[in-house]
């Protein structure tokens, strides 16, 4: 496994839609895995294959759900295990009524992070690393991930859809994809 190099803003390529996989082949999972490994490095909780100058319909997820709770009095909480998501050619099937706004950064747009309002539930279709079909809910922190890495799918990147962008100070959380 191999860390890519992540391409960032005014890159073209960040821009182009991606195309479908049709071949699950060795190359792909050295793709998948060095994608992983990438993220993981960067670090990340998404990367899309756009940004690594790869045109292909694959993100990678890693998250975990608690990931963001807050112990209550005298409460410890217990770490979850980072689930790992692989999708390719994924699809959003149904979005909630409900939008949320949230703060965003990306790995493609280092210095800004930006408020963007998403569905805060998601049922997406994909493939998984092996060529079968999946198809999961996701909610939250965790739908709003899904929703950035498949718009870098679609050459959107997030800036494109924030109600505001700024450069972030020390007291400012920013969550990268």
């Amino acid at each position: 496994m191999a860390l890519r190099k992540i391409i960032t803003l005014p890159d073209p390529v960040l821009r182009r839609k991606a195309k479908p996989i049709t071949k699950f082949d060795k190359e792909l999972q050295t793709l998948i895995d060095d994608m992983v490994d990438t993220m993981r490095d960067a670090p990340g909780v998404g990367l899309a294959a756009p940004q690594i100058n790869e045109l292909q319909q694959l993100a990678v997820i890693e998250y975990a759900e608690d990931e963001d709770e807050e112990p209550k009095d005298g409460e410890e909480i217990k770490p979850k295990p980072k689930k790992l998501f692989v999708v390719i050619n994924p699809e959003i099937i149904k979005a909630s009524e409900e939008k949320v706004m949230g703060i965003e950064g990306c790995l493609s747009i280092p210095g800004l992070i930006g408020e963007v309002e998403r569905y805060e539930a998601l049922t997406i279709k994909a493939l998984n690393r092996h060529g079968k079909p999946i198809k999961f809910k996701v909610d939250g922190w965790l739908a709003r991930i899904f929703q950035h890495e498949i718009d870098h799918l679609n050459g959107v990147v997030f800036t494109d859809l924030a109600t505001r962008v700024w450069q972030p100070t020390s007291e400012d959380e920013i969550p990268l994809d």
